[in-house]
């Protein structure tokens, strides 16, 4: 079982919104598709549900073609696409309904996500009725409630508070682990990190970075350093040859070429007695990656 997508590319003009994407997910879990606005992101998504054609390339689901009418799939789009007019229960049971689902079954479904996602007050309500986050929730309950087997997330946690941010997590945690198939888009780095394994970064519709998260961040090294002191500790990090990078309350960050470099600094700063509040050495997040990588594909 694996979804694979095979060099697709799509032009409008003479401009080429998605450049030869290529990836394959051949196990159950969550794949990253990253890029700053614009990247291809959006495209490559509604080529891979049969929204948009490609060029050329080819996108398969268990070796198969992949046709979006035949197949267990949930889709979250980043656009709100509910009628704003008419009752949130009916609309429910009308897309379930465009996905097989029978009356008393999707009910059943539609109801347990209402209240696993807290939302039963509004299932009378109009969707112009709801706030912007909760509509993002009714959304959710519209891809779920099929039961779908691969499960396409575009920026799923926009609109959110931090609890309502959470809830979604804790959903994308229990698909996970019945062993289903996701692709997210997020602008969001951080929660990228917490569910996916492998990614790729678009830029300008070409990739500049795929593979495994956890092999991309070794391959740097432990390079980033903070340290937090109660006290100035700006000579003893020039002695190391560091400058700090970036400087906030929790502490100076410096980028160092080894990990005796940044020995060094702790050396000079236990030797000096400066109380030492916090000494981390560390992989590169997913968000400097992600800079540094857009940054470079920019420069060329």
């Amino acid at each position: 079982m694996s979804l694979k997508v095979d060099n697709i590319v799509k032009t409008y003009g003479s401009y080429r919104a998605v450049d030869g994407l290529s990836f394959e997910m051949t196990e159950p879990g969550v794949f990253a598709l990253l890029g700053t606005n614009g990247a291809g992101k959006t495209t490559s998504i509604r080529i891979i549900l049969g929204m948009l054609s490609a060029d050329s390339g080819s996108v398969t689901w268990h070796g198969k073609k992949f046709c979006t009418a035949n197949e267990s799939i949930g889709y979250l789009a980043e656009e709100r696409g509910l009628y704003p007019k008419y009752k949130i229960m009916d609309q429910l049971l009308y897309f379930a309904s465009l996905k097989g689902m029978r009356r008393p079954e999707a009910a059943k479904a539609i109801n347990y996500w209402f209240e696993r996602l807290g939302v039963e007050e509004y299932r009378d309500k109009r969707a112009e009725q709801l706030s912007k986050g909760n509509q993002q929730k009714i959304q959710l309950i519209a891809a779920l409630a099929p039961d779908p087997e691969l499960l396409i997330l575009d920026e799923p946690l926009s609109g959110l508070d931090p609890v309502n941010a959470e809830l979604f997590k804790s959903v994308i945690r229990e698909e996970i682990k019945r062993n289903k198939y996701v692709i997210m888009s997020s602008h969001q780095m951080s929660t990228i990190e917490e569910f996916c394994r492998g990614i790729v970064i678009l830029n300008k519709g070409k990739t500049v970075l795929q593979g495994d998260l956890n092999e991309i961040k070794k391959g740097y090294g432990r390079v980033k350093l903070t340290v937090k002191c109660e006290g100035d500790i700006t000579p003893l990090a020039q002695e190391c040859g560091l400058t700090a990078v970036e400087e906030t309350p929790n502490g100076s960050s410096y980028n160092v070429s080894s990990k005796e470099q940044a020995h060094a600094l702790l050396h000079r700063i236990m030797d000096s007695g400066i109380p030492l509040i916090k000494y981390e050495l560390r992989e590169p997040s997913l968000n400097e990656i992600f800079i540094e990588k857009v940054g470079e594909s920019d420069e060329k």
